[in-house]
């Protein structure tokens, strides 16, 4: 990971254009959908509603509006949340569930779904376990008393290991015929039952990214490593909750709403690096850009491409891999804006 600083300096236009990327995404998702709808009337929607039919203002504004704002926030929150891991860890292959907050909401998802017929206790389970299992990581990396990445590393994995066994044991006992399929369904991730009710998860994705957002420069000296970053005064415990804090509450309230999708962590902050370069002053808000219009971009292909709708945590591996390894290969490793 230890790359040229410098390398990557963006140009006005791009960072113009890394700016309005998420909010064209968005606009642009309204014209699209199963049900036809003239381009005259989605936009009359956003700017004269009662101008418009019925039927068509119910779709635009109650179905594809609030489910491409909240397909926005998950990919902003997966990919900052990815590459704020990515630094704190010092480690290019950890993603944004390194800590067993997918395992864990998968288990509270699963507690809702068998005991109490899913519903809103889905995500209100699976962010309590989302956020138990990333303290529970921490604090089984912290048996010396001294935490660091190494530690923290294998205490989510063992955290994971621990919920994922947890997972399968509810599988096993949930209803094959009722139960079961919305277990599997909601692993594959999807934002079909989102509504305006769902948007309140917003409130923990953004402040986890303002979190990270306003510790930037500590995310630069903590990938030097811990003790250089001790050395140049920085409270390296302090920080390493501050950042893990609010990477946490992006990923487990993403999560919570959108059931697990795995890829936009790891990938996305590999590609902002190309744009950007290592640091982390460029690099969160590029991530935060290119993980909204990723993920609004998917979502949108999720319900337009076949007559039913493919499970986003699904297309988001099938697209976005061969996409990365074309990138990744064209630009060997760097990216010149």
């Amino acid at each position: 990971m230890q790359k040229n600083r410098s390398a990557g300096t963006l140009s006005l236009p791009v960072k113009a254009l890394l700016l309005i990327i998420p909010f064209l995404a968005v606009f642009i998702s309204l014209f699209f959908g199963r049900y036809h709808i003239p381009l005259s009337e989605v936009a009359f929607s956003l700017i004269k509603p009662e101008s418009v039919p019925l039927a068509s203002r119910v779709a635009v504004l109650h179905l594809r509006l609030p489910r491409a704002i909240a397909s926005a926030f998950v990919g902003a929150s997966l990919a900052v949340s990815g590459a704020a891991f990515q630094s704190v860890f010092r480690n290019p292959l950890v993603n944004s569930g390194i800590l067993g907050v997918s395992n864990g909401a998968g288990f509270g998802a699963c507690v809702a779904i068998v005991f109490f017929g899913g519903g809103v206790y889905t995500y209100i389970l699976s962010f309590i376990f989302a956020v138990a299992a990333v303290l529970l990581s921490y604090f089984a990396g912290r048996i010396s008393r001294v935490t660091t990445s190494i530690t923290m590393i294998l205490g989510g994995v063992i955290v994971g290991a621990f919920f994922s066994a947890l997972v399968s044991i509810m599988k096993y006992v949930a209803d094959p015929y009722s139960q079961l399929p919305s277990i599997t369904f909601w692993f594959m991730g999807s934002f079909a039952s989102i509504n305006y009710s769902h948007l309140y998860a917003l409130i923990p994705m953004g402040l986890g990214m303002l979190l990270i957002f306003l510790s930037r420069w500590k995310l630069n000296v903590l990938s030097m490593g811990e003790r250089e970053a001790a050395s140049l005064g920085l409270d390296v415990r302090k920080a390493q909750i501050l950042i893990i804090g609010g990477a946490t509450l992006c990923t487990a309230a993403a999560v919570c709403i959108s059931g697990t999708i795995g890829w936009v962590g790891l990938v996305i902050p590999h590609i902002g690096r190309m744009l950007t370069g290592n640091s982390n002053q460029k690099l969160i808000p590029v991530s935060i850009s290119l993980g909204a219009a990723f993920m609004v971009i998917m979502d949108l292909l999720s319900r337009t491409l076949t007559g039913s709708e493919i499970p986003i945590g699904i297309l988001c591996a099938l697209i976005g891999t061969p996409f990365f390894v074309y990138l990744l290969k064209k630009t060997k490793g760097g990216f010149r804006a």
